[in-house]
């Protein structure tokens, strides 16, 4: 199994586009401190030839453009992008898929509840039915990726729930139960030769059960959208806190790093990293403390492979 991180930063990026924090400013001016990240997306590989993405953001393009592995290689029109799986709804995770529109085929994996939001949306209509082949994927069931051609990835997956909430754009008219429903928000397990991959760029809070899936994994990206639960408030640069969003934070007695002291996990990567997190910064306090405990945190480019 290989895998790259192509985007590792939360949705608007980092440096953010509006953003005039003192962090954004560093990444924009080219700060070696501060390395510039698109929004968060994986792409895993069996044969490392022929790639499978993990949501596609809004960056996709450009994270197209970064890697050479996903370059075209045959004839006028080709890509080594062979498939698509969603994580969920919200726009950092699907709005990638209009950079996918020129009728290359590729299959879209996605549970239920996804599938139906993109179906009730007319602009995902450009991705053409006689080149994009949408698969339901049942949760907590496991499947194997298949190549274009038919022939087996050696990648075995399975999308099971985790704690979230729904998508901002469906938030309307809702004032409680913004948890939604399981489908909404998934983790992404992949299994190759023994070794395990775990996907989960978003998750509200750690239950027994994720402790368990977790354990002995060879690789997790996990959630490190926000250093402490009211950062974005108390910096002054929105009113909903870390658990309104659906993000356990980095720090504290119930974030992240705490909840994964007495998970055995071979190597441990915080993704989905918000402008706000001052871990972005490799000369931030915050940065050592997550390094003290284990974690590295994504960059784009990096190299995952268990």
């Amino acid at each position: 199994m290989k895998a790259v991180v192509l985007g590792a930063a939360a949705g608007g990026g980092f440096p953010q586009w509006n953003s005039n924090a003192e962090a954004c400013c560093r990444a924009r001016a080219g700060d070696s401190k501060a390395m510039a990240r698109t929004q968060a997306s994986l792409a895993v590989s069996g044969d490392g030839e022929r790639w499978f993405l993990i949501n596609a953001s809004p960056d996709l393009r450009q994270q197209i453009q970064a890697q050479r592995i996903l370059h075209p290689r045959h004839g006028l029109r080709s890509s080594p992008i062979e498939g698509v799986i969603l994580t969920g709804a919200d726009v950092d995770a699907i709005a990638g898929l209009l950079h996918m529109r020129e009728r290359q085929p590729f299959t879209l994996y996605a549970t239920q509840r996804v599938l139906s939001v993109l179906d009730d949306n007319p602009i995902f209509g450009v991705l053409s039915p006689d080149c994009v082949l949408y698969q339901e994927v049942p949760l907590g069931q496991r499947f194997t990726l298949d190549h274009l051609d038919g022939s087996p990835s050696g990648l075995e997956v399975e999308l099971f729930d985790v704690p979230g909430k729904v998508a901002l754009y469906l938030e309307a008219g809702r004032e409680t139960d913004l948890a939604g429903q399981p489908g909404d928000t998934v983790g992404v397990e992949i299994r190759a030769d023994g070794r395990r991959l775990i996907y989960i760029p978003g998750c509200a809070r750690m239950t027994d059960a994720l402790r368990q899936r977790l354990s002995g994994a060879s690789v997790v990206l996990f959630d490190g959208t926000l250093w402490r639960d009211d950062e974005m408030v108390t910096a002054g640069l929105g009113p909903k806190t870390g658990q309104r969003m659906g993000h356990m934070s980095v720090s504290g007695a119930d974030g992240t790093v705490a909840a994964f002291r007495d998970i055995p996990v071979k190597r441990r990567i915080l993704i989905h990293i918000n402008n706000s997190n001052p871990i972005l910064l490799d000369d931030s306090a915050e940065r050592i403390a997550v390094e003290k405990e284990g974690w590295e945190v994504a960059y784009d480019g990096m190299e995952v492979s268990p």
